[in-house]
Parts: C-alpha cells; sequence; structure tokens
C-alpha cells in the first residue's frame, strides 16, 4: 500500500478515484483521472518546500542501497566483515558489473519493517561498519575497480558501544584514507546523507545527489534542539541550513543533481536507478580521460575548495 505525505492528499484521492473507477470498468472516467493526476503532480511537486523535500528524502518507500544495487547489478555477490570485529548490517558492500563495467557498490543500508530496521540499525553505522566500507574500498583499488558509494543514513551510531569501540576513529581514518584512495570514485546521496555517517563514505572524484535527497552537518530536529531549545522547529530549521540538493549544488558542495523522476524516487524507482546508473557511468568515462595523477589533482583541488572564500 502507498504511503502519502501530507501534502500529497490531492495525489492520493486522485489515486483513490483512479482505483475506483477501474473497479467500476469505466475507462474514460480513468482517462480523465489520469490526466488530472499528472496535474496535480506537477502542480505538487514543482512547488515544493525545503521540509517537504526532507520528508521525500525520508519516505519510507524511497529506495534504499540494496534497491539500487539489485537494480543495478547483475552477477553480483555481497562482501562481508571488516575482518576485526563484526559484520555491521548498516553497511553493505557488493561486487559486480553495472553494464560493461565490473564496480564495486558501497551503500548504507537502512532496512524496511520492524525486524529488517533492528538488524541495520536503522542505517547508521558503528565503527565496524566503516572499517568494513574502507577494506572492501582497498580492495578495489588493488584491483583497479571503480566505486559508488550509495549515501542513506541519519548520522553514525552515537551508543556507548559504537564510541568504545573508536567510532570518531574510524570515520577520520575514512575520511584520510579515501581522499587519497587511487581509484576512481563517486558518492551519491540517494536518500538522507547525515553529518560524519554521511561524509565516512563520501570522499571521492564526484559527489551527487538524487533530486530529492539532503545532506547536512546535523538533522535539522537537531540543529532545532540546539538553536532554539525547541525540536518542532525543525521545519524553519531546514530551511536555515540549506540542505537540498538545489542549495548544496549552488554552494558548489556537490558535483551534481541527478534528476530523478519528478514524482519522486519512491513512485518510479526503476527511472530513479536508471538515472543513477547513467550517472555513474557517464562520470567513469569522463574519469577514464585523466590520467591518475590529474584525477589525483582535481580531487585534491575538490576538497580542499570546499569552505574556501576571499575577503574583498
Amino acid at each position: 500500500m502507498a504511503t502519502y505525505l501530507d501534502f500529497e492528499n490531492g495525489i492520493k484521492q486522485i489515486d483513490e478515484d483512479i482505483s475506483t473507477a477501474k473497479i467500476k470498468g469505466d475507462s474514460h472516467a480513468v482517462e480523465i483521472l489520469e490526466k488530472n493526476l499528472e496535474k496535480e503532480i506537477s502542480k505538487t511537486y514543482k512547488n515544493l518546500t525545503e521540509y517537504q523535500k526532507l520528508q521525500l528524502a525520508r519516505h519510507p518507500d524511497r529506495p534504499y542501497a540494496l534497491d539500487y544495487i539489485r537494480t543495478l547489478l547483475r552477477d553480483s555477490y555481497e562482501i562481508h566483515g571488516d575482518r576485526n570485529f563484526a559484520d555491521d548490517a548498516a553497511i553493505v558492500c557488493y561486487v559486480g558489473y553495472l553494464g560493461a563495467r565490473k564496480v564495486v557498490v558501497i551503500g548504507e543500508q537502512k532496512g524496511r519493517g520492524t525486524k529488517n530496521k533492528i538488524k541495520r540499525n536503522f542505517g547508521m553505522p558503528h565503527p565496524e561498519g566503516y572499517r568494513k566500507a574502507l577494506r572492501i574500498a582497498k580492495m578495489a583499488e588493488k584491483f583497479d575497480l571503480p566505486i559508488l558509494f550509495l549515501i542513506d543514513t541519519p548520522g553514525a551510531y552515537p551508543g556507548i558501544a559504537a564510541e568504545e569501540r573508536g567510532q570518531s576513529e574510524a570515520i577520520a581514518k575514512n575520511l584520510f584514507e579515501l581522499s587519497r584512495l587511487n581509484t576512481k570514485s563517486v558518492a551519491v546521496v540517494i536518500g538522507e546523507g547525515g553529518s560524519g555517517g554521511a561524509l565516512a563514505i563520501g570522499v571521492s572524484d564526484r559527489v551527487a545527489m538524487m533530486r530529492y535527497s539532503v545532506f547536512s552537518v546535523i538533522s535539522p530536529e537537531g540543529c532545532a534542539a540546539i538553536l532554539w531549545n525547541d525540536p518542532s522547529k525543525q521545519e524553519n530549521a531546514t530551511k536555515a541550513m540549506k540542505i537540498t540538493a538545489e542549495d548544496l549544488y549552488q554552494l558548489k558542495l556537490i558535483d551534481a543533481i541527478i534528476d530523478e523522476p519528478l514524482v519522486g524516487a519512491h513512485r518510479d524507482k526503476e527511472s530513479a536507478a536508471k538515472a543513477l546508473g547513467d550517472y555513474f557511468l557517464k562520470s567513469l568515462e569522463e574519469l577514464d580521460a585523466l590520467t591518475a595523477q590529474e584525477r589525483m589533482d582535481k580531487r585534491y583541488e575538490r576538497i580542499t575548495s570546499i569552505g574556501a572564500y576571499e575577503e574583498r
């Protein structure tokens, strides 16, 4: 059953009317209603606020990393464990073919349903998850395989056990090691890119965001709680923080916005997966044209330009 957000009530009503008309066998009514649905979708999604885009990024039906992996990869198999402590299910690592290219995909997985959410720790990785990601990234470097990072997490797990096992050290080491990893890499925020939990697998040659994804240093609820001591002001915080794909592209913090379907990836998963796959393969073609040194230099320039400013 489809899940509708509060601003999608008009779409929900027309969807229900279409279902009723189909049951009655009224094809003429279905045709009219489907045209009305297109107009309602266009009107709704072309005027989204920052907070509504945040809601879409967190939509329960939005495709997660495994949805993209299963759609895009063929002859794929999963690689487990950090060879040190455990296999963190919040990070998934696969090797397979995307088109004609053999690639490695490393993604954060939230999980659906109570049991699966608990298994995946709601997409919040422990230190062993980031160490697993780094181990697989280094394996990709060894065999000269390009890497696709899929970012989708509310943040790194903040529990005591994670801190005891070196959460901050694991994230910091990933930032350092991935910045000098000598293989082609592309990171894409597919849903919610939260804080260091997202950055830990977000250092690459190219960084892109899906149209309705967000990338932030802290959740809007956390920001509102700190600034105004009122988590309910999350809508104000979302607007002030500039966390949407359009905002970050204008600030030159990301390289591209992947044009997922206007209705959102949750309503058209196949088109969203195709858009992501096409962007990744196109990026690899552009990176193939560079020498290893040129690629590394451009990555260095990209990273060091973040936050740079000039006083006039």
